[in-house]
Formats: C-alpha cells, structure tokens, sequence
C-alpha cells in the first residue's frame, strides 16, 4: 500500500499521508518543471521575422525561449567540465 501511495504522489505531485507522516514530492522531483521565464524579448523577435516578411505562431516564442535554455544549459556544463566559472563564447 505504501507503494501505491508513493505512486500516486509522484503522479500527481500531491500530499500523502502514510502512519501520520506527512510526505510532498516536489513536480520537479519527478520531471514535471515549473514554468520557465522567458530569456528572450518578444518584440524583438517578432519585429526581426516580420522584417523577414514572415509572420510569428503563437507558441514560436516558447519553443525559442526553450532552445535558448538548452543552449546554456550545454555551455554551462561545458563550462564546468573544463573547470571553468564563466561561460565563453567558445562554450555556446
């Protein structure tokens, strides 16, 4: 039953109650993240591909703002591979 309970929690990021403990699994504990900020400036973008005569889809600003994570995130863990505190340009 424990198990079971534990399934749960980590499904639905809920309270358990197992004995009187009171236990919370946190959503990114189990992959499920928070919502980001974004790391870019809408109107910029949409100023850049509309002078490309192009128009913007509603959800490209997220998926750019998530490639921009994904970026740094590999520059900062090549940055501390080679033992390193700042991020280079050569990490990008």
């Amino acid at each position: 039953m424990y198990e079971e309970c534990l399934e749960k929690c980590r499904a639905y990021g809920f309270w358990c109650r197992w004995i009187k403990v009171l236990v919370f699994f946190n959503k990114e504990d189990f992959g499920m993240a928070k919502e980001k900020e974004s790391l870019i400036v809408a109107s910029k973008v949409k100023a850049y591909i509309k002078s490309k005569k192009m128009m913007t889809s509603s959800d490209a600003l997220g998926a750019l703002s998530d490639v921009v994570y994904s970026t740094l995130d590999a520059a900062i863990g090549r940055t501390k591979a080679n033992h390193r505190s700042t991020v280079r340009p050569q990490d990008l």
